[in-house]
Order: structure tokens, then C-alpha cells, then sequence
């Protein structure tokens, strides 16, 4: 008798084992996480802000921005979210946001660098607000005042 209740005991702890284990198994299964991968555009975006940020703390502390970022020309190529599509509106901000980038560079310019760099900030802004308004608290934060 004892040896049935041991074997009884035995087999249902293998038994309750092998059903959790199956269990856990099948919710790992069911796990599917769907990651956000950012866009080209997105990707662009990010390395802008971080670029501009740097030439902002350039300009506070004294010192003169000195080349352009080739890769900013990427802006009338990369790649957008699925979702999103380049139309007139987005041509036109890009286009003169290109213009204005440059101009921060201009050493010839008799506009004072500050206002230049804002006026360039503020692109981005007015950009935003037509669509992808998200960014646009961040964007803010580079504003020199």
C-alpha cells in the first residue's frame, strides 16, 4: 500500500510538473511582440535634432558653427513611415529648411547667428505642425533665448 501511494504521488507530481511546463510553454508561445522600428525619415529626424543640439550649445558657449552636414540633404530622399507621404507642404518646409541649415553656416551673413539658428528651429515647428506633431515640445527646446 505504501508503495502505490508513493508511486501515486510520483506520478502526479510529473504529471502537475509536465502540465506546468507545457503551460509556460504555450504562453511563450503566444508572446508576439511587435517592436517599432523607426523610419529612415525617422532615424534622419533624430540625428537633426541631435546635431542641432550640439550647434546650439556651440552658439551659447561662443563658438561658430563650421560645416554644413551633407546628410541633411537626405530629407528629400529618405525613406518615410508607412503611414506618411511626401506632398507639396512637406517639398516646400524641406526645401527651405535646407536653405536655412545652410545659413547658419554662412560666415558672410550680417543676420546675428542666433536668430538664424531660430529661424531654422522654427521651420521645424511650423513643418510639424501640419502633420507629426509629436516632437514638437522637443523641437521647442532648441530655441535660443
Amino acid at each position: 500500500m505504501k508503495y502505490l501511494v508513493l508511486v501515486l504521488s510520483i506520478f502526479i507530481f510529473f504529471s502537475c510538473k509536465q502540465n506546468e511546463e507545457t503551460q509556460e510553454t504555450a504562453k511563450q508561445e503566444k508572446i508576439v511582440y511587435d517592436m517599432y522600428e523607426p523610419s529612415e525619415m525617422a532615424n534622419l529626424m533624430n540625428q537633426m535634432y541631435a546635431h542641432n543640439l550640439k550647434v546650439k550649445n556651440d552658439i551659447l558657449a561662443g563658438n561658430v558653427p563650421s560645416e554644413f552636414p551633407l546628410d541633411f540633404l537626405k530629407i528629400h530622399s529618405a525613406e518615410m513611415s508607412e503611414f506618411k507621404e511626401r506632398n507639396a507642404v512637406f517639398q516646400s518646409f524641406s526645401e527651405l529648411f535646407i536653405e536655412a541649415e545652410k545659413e547658419i553656416y554662412n560666415t558672410e551673413s550680417t543676420v546675428p547667428l542666433e536668430e538664424r539658428f531660430n529661424k531654422t528651429v522654427n521651420l521645424c515647428i511650423s513643418c510639424h505642425q501640419t502633420e507629426c506633431t509629436g516632437p514638437i515640445p522637443r523641437i521647442k527646446k532648441l530655441l535660443i533665448k
